[in-house]
């Protein structure tokens, strides 16, 4: 991995330790100043290709009104460099092992666009001042399986470890409560597919402006998400319901599904790991989703350090609602047209499989956004070290909260041939950020009801 910019040679070699390191108050002085309020470094890189943080968008593009699709403020942006088959080895050291595959799998129609780069991560000033509120205190509880003294913000934007940096994924501000509307396709071979529709709640405890780390520590839950299934007639009333914990060690994630068939509410703790995703025809795990998600037990984790990556960024072309699922959703790919990729600086975080432990990836390694600790590549690989899958996530800035998540999320599994997307919502209502939701939403009970009406 030498194309790595590295931090040290101190982070390059160090692996995820039992508990976590704190940082020093001088160290904290840093956020808002030489670094950004998450710590991702403010200004441009060497060659001005990446430019400077400013603050990301502060301020919605004229005539946006909040439940639009997010109109896309640089429409008039033009491709600075297409990337296909012919000039690959051009651009090997900005790309990941995964995405140099797609380009040999898919020599004939895969290429990336590739635009300028634009630093538009923001998020409220409450997450800013609580990052720097926790930086010095946050810590792993023992085997890095949880997170204390901490709330709101990002706990650890001056990683020493690999576990540090995911757990600042897990963690990373995405509004208070959401609940969106949309659905996932897994296109065959040929190009057919099904929509699955999904409606899904969710609310973030940890992220809650009243949070304290002290009644996450007692309540110990950091979110609680539900999802049921519209469509088609025949998966239509399945739902899920998780709880998922703070302190992992203590209580492990809860989830329970409901079952049309059975009518019946029953407690799932297989919904967890490398368990199937819902109605994902096996292209993805349950950990898969939000590009990782869950217990980190399973794995060590290592800091690799940081480089300079393509990723996708600033996706609101591909999230317009003037795009159709049909114009979207080709076989072997998504249309390349409608997705812009911009060079930032990403860590790079590698997870091995623990000896005596079992999961499909044998390896995972995660790169991870610097601006909003967004993962937006994840190349997976099998337990004989092959590359298994590639997850991409297409990220944007939701102007109304503000955030930057991602809009579509793309598994290819290499083997099949095959991908599944996730997000799909250009055709459906946009996400709710403003939806009032409470814990009796997310019981057992209200599951039923989700289920059955």
């Amino acid at each position: 991995m030498n194309k790595l910019t590295l931090i040290s040679s101190a982070i390059a070699l160090v692996l995820s330790c039992s508990v976590s390191a704190k940082i020093t108050s001088e160290q904290a002085a840093r956020l808002g100043n030489d670094l950004t309020p998450l710590g991702a470094e403010k200004a441009a890189s060497a060659d001005g290709s990446i430019p400077a943080w400013n603050g990301g968008i502060t301020a919605a593009p004229a005539g946006y009104t909040v439940g639009m699709h997010h109109p896309d403020p640089f429409s008039d942006d033009k491709v600075l460099i297409t990337i296909d088959k012919s000039n690959l080895d051009q651009y090997k050291n900005l790309l990941s092992p995964g995405q140099i595959k797609l380009f040999e799998i898919y020599p004939d129609s895969y290429k990336m666009n590739i635009y300028q780069s634009r630093r538009t991560a923001s998020f409220p000033q409450y997450v800013y001042d609580a990052t720097k509120d926790i930086a010095t205190k946050a810590e792993l509880i023992e085997g890095g399986n949880g997170i204390i003294n901490a709330a709101i913000g990002i706990p650890f934007p001056m990683p020493a470890t690999g576990l540090e940096a995911v757990w600042n994924h897990l963690l990373r501000y995405r509004g208070v409560a959401a609940s969106r509307n949309g659905g996932q396709a897994a296109p065959t071979a040929t190009g057919s597919y099904t929509i699955i529709g999904f409606d899904e709640q969710i609310i973030f405890k940890y992220s809650d402006p009243k949070a304290t780390p002290e009644a996450l520590t007692q309540e110990n839950i950091l979110f609680r998400f539900k999802q049921s299934v519209t469509s088609p007639a025949r998966l239509a009333g399945t739902a899920l319901l998780v709880h998922e914990t703070m302190d992992q060690v203590k209580t492990p994630r809860q989830a329970w599904t409901y079952n049309t068939g059975q009518r019946r509410v029953r407690r799932a703790p297989n919904v967890a790991y490398d368990a199937p995703g819902t109605a994902s025809d096996g292209l993805r795990t349950t950990d898969d989703f939000d590009m990782f998600n869950g217990s980190p037990d399973r794995y060590n984790w290592t800091l690799v350090g940081k480089q300079e990556l393509y990723i996708p960024y600033n996706s609101y072309k591909l999230h317009s609602d003037k795009v159709k699922y049909a114009d979207l959703l080709l076989p072997g790919h998504i249309n390349p047209e409608y997705v812009r990729w911009e060079k930032h600086r990403v860590w790079v975080v590698e997870a091995k499989l623990k000896d005596n432990t079992r999961h499909v990836y044998g390896k995972r390694v995660f790169y991870i956004d610097e601006d909003s600790w967004q993962i937006h590549v994840a190349d997976l690989y099998d337990n004989r070290d092959e590359l298994y899958r590639v997850a991409v996530a297409h990220g944007l800035n939701y102007y109304e909260v503000p955030t930057h998540w991602s809009t579509l999320e793309v598994y290819h599994d290499l083997n099949s041939r095959r991908y599944i997307a996730i997000g799909l919502d250009n055709e459906d209502k946009m996400y709710d950020f403003s939806v009032k939701l409470t814990d009796a939403d997310f019981t057992p009970a209200a599951l039923r009801r989700e289920g059955t009406r």
